[in-house]
């Protein structure tokens, strides 16, 4: 553990030692303290496979969503066949099916000992419900991608980046549905009934029994080394980041030192929440969640329809830009594509495998029943959330407020002023609804809130399988975690977001070696619960 520790504090160092520039403002000591290292992951992670004057394909992008279509077609385009029956385990209609039960081996038996596709009588075991589990990992996805990352997409690909957008959040649901079952069959539940789950275990434990014991480690160690990344990354520094602006902007506070303050305070809230476990978390997400989501939701609804008649005009253009896109700097429709792909992929985060670390710990005898909740998320997250500020934004700039593309780093000028992320779609409510500011401010607040906590289980779990489980362990996560709280609350968004931006993605890479070597499992969990379902109704 020490020299994980020194590690740590080889990459702090550096921050505390521009702490001491009294020249520069706190956050631009960080941002350049941080800028390297965000610069390195992120020119690694995102290698080209096709680079031009105006168009740079990275490979990632095109292993995401290459196979998000093929899952989407192999299993018979589940996002849209399985939609209502996924709605149907939500709300408990199936629940029954998940009494305790003996039921006989399924498959051939896994080499050298336990037969991996027998379903054991696990129904008392996992520690949430479906709901719950669903909006945990919802929580964590469902956060200030939905407010900055939408508004990014639109300020740097034009109106045609939501298009593309939708379309990578309907294929994600078909890897969500993938590798959240997966996660589920391959868990480990401690005598005490706490649940370990996640693409670490499905990686390792599903690659052994195929023989590729060695890869599995490797790539399951990997997977949780970025998953770790990620947490204090796009689900915990970014997310600080952008509650601080909405926070700084509405009590009009300019020093760089409030940042670091909001971010004690963040810091703070996170920590009273993150210390019970999944079930806290859960039991906060659960309320939270829902009750954030149709707040949002409503809002946006409100502007759209008091904008009745240019609803017809916005959609025209998404569609239109789509395919003959006009913003200045993305230069063709591979240009606005790629734009809504990775912000879409960042928000809903399919394939990175991170969701099925919340799915992993819900009580089912089914794997493939959590694996059909799951595909509900991307549904929720990009198609529908994502669509309603693309659309509040698009309506809004009718008014010619700021030019698409702009200079290609995602700030805009209304009125004069530079606006990015966030700023972009509160100036857009602020057009429509009175006070619109305090409403953006506790959206942002609690997307970002809840999105920490989740993914601060995410990397718990991803820390505890590197480390052990082990209370000193967990203790210098989170106390690790809350640094990076305040870290981002305090930088600038510059290279916060290239670091989130690499570390989600890099996981990736991992996570589609486990899917790829384990969809045939899928396949077999899925039709044992569409028989177990066909059986009752039998009954």
């Amino acid at each position: 553990m020490k020299k994980y520790l020194l590690s740590i504090f080889a990459v702090i160092l550096p921050l505390l030692t521009y702490a001491q520039d009294d020249e520069k403002g706190l956050d631009q000591k960080i941002d350049e303290a941080f800028q390297p290292v965000a610069d390195g992951f992120f020119d690694a992670i995102f290698f080209p496979v096709y680079q031009s004057d105006t168009i740079t394909i990275p490979f990632v992008l095109v292993l995401l969503v290459g196979s998000a279509l093929f899952f989407t077609i192999y299993f018979g385009f589940p996002n849209v066949r399985f939609f209502g029956k996924a709605i149907n385990v939500v709300r408990g209609k199936y629940d029954d099916i998940d009494h305790a039960t003996s039921d006989s081996m399924y498959g051939d038996p896994t080499p050298g000992g336990d037969a991996i596709e027998t379903i054991r009588d696990e129904s008392k075991e996992g520690e949430v419900s479906h709901f719950q589990a669903l909006a945990t990992a919802v929580s964590g996805t469902v956060g200030n991608g939905n407010i900055a990352g939408v508004a990014l997409a639109i300020a740097l690909g034009g109106p045609g980046a939501t298009f593309w957008m939708i379309i990578c959040g309907l294929l994600g649901m078909s890897t969500k549905f993938v590798e959240c079952t997966l996660g589920v069959q391959y868990r480990d539940v401690d005598e005490d009934g706490t649940v370990y789950g996640g693409p670490m275990y499905y990686i390792s434990k599903g690659l052994k029994s195929k023989g590729f014991k060695t890869l599995g480690k490797v790539a399951a160690a990997i997977f949780a080394v970025f998953c770790i990344g990620g947490s204090f990354g796009g689900g915990n520094a970014a997310q600080s980041n952008q509650a601080t602006i909405v926070i700084k902007e509405l009590f009009n506070w300019e020093s760089s030192a409030a940042g670091a303050i909001v971010g004690v305070v963040l810091a703070i809230l996170v920590g009273i929440i993150i210390i019970g476990g999944i079930k806290r978390i859960a039991q906060v997400t659960e309320k939270v969640v829902p009750f954030m989501a149709v707040m949002y939701v409503a809002a946006c609804l409100y502007i759209i329809f008091s904008n009745f008649s240019l609803i017809d005009d916005a959609i025209g253009l998404i569609v239109n830009e789509a395919f003959n896109p006009t913003a200045f700097g993305v230069g063709s429709i591979i240009g606005v594509l790629l734009v809504g792909f990775q912000r879409a992929a960042f928000s809903n985060e399919a394939g990175a495998g991170s969701a099925s670390i919340a799915h992993s710990a819900v009580k089912t005898k089914y794997s493939a029943s959590e694996g059909l909740v799951a595909l509900l998320e991307p549904f929720i997250d990009t198609v529908l959330i994502c669509t309603m500020t693309a659309l509040v934004i698009v309506i809004f700039n009718f008014g010619g407020f700021f030019e698409y593309g702009g200079d290609g780093s995602g700030v805009v000028f209304i009125d004069g002023q530079p606006f990015e992320g966030a700023g972009i779609t509160s100036k857009a409510f602020a057009q429509y609804i009175p006070y619109s500011n305090i409403f953006l401010t506790i959206a942002v607040v609690l997307f970002a809130v809840s999105t920490m906590i989740s993914w601060s289980y995410y990397g718990l779990q991803s820390w505890k399988f590197l480390f052990g489980r082990g209370k000193t362990a967990d203790l210098v996560y989170k106390v690790l975690f809350l640094l990076f709280v305040v870290i981002g609350a305090a930088a600038s968004m510059g290279s916060i977001w290239k670091f989130s931006d690499a570390m989600i993605f890099a996981m990736i890479f991992p996570n589609m070696i486990g899917l790829f070597f384990l969809f045939p499992v899928v396949r077999k969990q899925l039709t044992r619960y569409l028989d177990a379902i066909k059986a009752n109704k039998s009954k």
